[in-house]
């Protein structure tokens, strides 16, 4: 089964290491996408919030969110400061199956290597820009 447009913004976020303005639920919401897959047969992402609004509210600093990617509207990727929280002492649960994590030494074993990812795009951004001339 092909991956929903929304995942695919998710990667891209992750391998870009670019931050994400979306609504969840209702709520405006800005976050940087940390380990992207699937739980339940359904796409799941843990993020970290740092900015919009949620049901439970946003304390000072952002707070980790596992967001389940059929609940995420309006997906515009952004530049920005990469944000991760200062510590997660706790495995995470969020995500059963890991397709990807920001973390290049992820204990989750996920399919994909973030920095691999990002090598193997970067030579395209590159390629598109080599052949122009400078006038």
């Amino acid at each position: 089964m092909a991956n929903s447009p929304i995942y695919d913004l998710f990667a891209r976020a992750i391998i870009e290491r670019r931050q994400i303005v979306c609504v969840y639920e209702g709520h405006p919401r800005e976050l940087c996408p940390i380990i992207l897959g699937h739980s339940r047969g359904e796409e799941k992402a843990l993020t970290f919030q740092f900015g919009g609004s949620s049901n439970s509210g946003l304390p000072p600093g952002g707070q980790w969110r596992c967001l389940w990617l059929t609940k995420v509207r309006e997906v515009t990727l952004r530049g920005g400061p990469w944000h991760s929280g200062s510590s997660h002492t706790q495995p995470q649960g969020c995500v059963e199956i890991v397709d990807l994590d920001v973390n290049p030494t992820s204990p989750y074993k996920p399919k994909r290597a973030a920095a691999a990812e990002q090598s193997r795009t970067k030579p395209r951004e590159k390629a598109r820009t080599s052949g122009r001339r400078k006038r």
